[in-house]
């Protein structure tokens, strides 16, 4: 099951374990940002989720395929080429995985490094854009070293069956907090997101 295969990923030692984005500039989290959820913290026992209506959303990425240890890592070089493009991020940057590391080899793991933008940017800048689409999700707020986020996941799946739902889509993980702007790991805040559907 997806929720007991990304926990063990986490548990493996931070230069082997999932998506870590390494302590260079990272677009700064947006300053009036608020959390509506308690933040679920280490040994994760308690997993605070809730569903909401995500907004459709404009990004630009890098895609990736093999390990996602590189996805976080890919978020500083997409960061500086928006800034050679001449366009700002319009939110905290976050990553779309879209394989179970539990049922697909290591080799052929699919993910998307993220920013937000306004809109599409041009096609001419030579960017790679795309809109996630508006969906309905179950999240939660998971605070810590980014890479221990996946022992989050028992909880938040467990929430969306006892709502009746199944996953549909790739999970989300916005990284609220910048590395770069913490002086320890456990202060940073990333944000889970799964969308969901009604089981058939």
């Amino acid at each position: 099951m997806r929720p007991l295969c990304f926990a063990l990923v986490a548990l493996l030692p931070t230069s082997l374990a999932c998506h870590t984005p390494n302590r260079s500039t990272l677009p700064p989290a947006r300053p009036e940002a608020r959390f509506d959820l308690p933040l679920t913290r280490a040994p994760f026992d308690a997993v605070h989720a809730n569903y909401k209506e995500r907004l459709e959303q404009a990004y630009v990425y890098r895609e990736l395929v093999g390990s996602y240890t590189a996805t976080g890592r890919a978020l500083p070089e997409l960061h500086a080429a928006l800034e050679r493009a001449g366009l700002r991020a319009s939110g905290p940057p976050f990553a779309l995985y879209y394989d179970d590391p539990g049922k697909v080899p290591v080799s052929e793991l699919k993910s998307r490094a993220c920013i937000p933008v306004e809109a599409l940017p041009s096609a001419s800048l030579g960017l790679l854009a795309d809109v996630l689409p508006r969906a309905h999700v179950v999240y939660a707020y998971v605070a810590g070293p980014y890479p221990d986020a996946p022992r989050a996941y028992p909880g938040l799946f467990a929430y969306l069956g006892r709502m009746g739902w199944v996953e549909a889509g790739p999970i989300r993980e916005v990284y609220h907090v910048p590395p770069a702007s913490v002086t320890s790991f456990d202060d940073l805040v990333c944000e889970v997101q799964v969308p969901a559907a009604p089981r058939p």
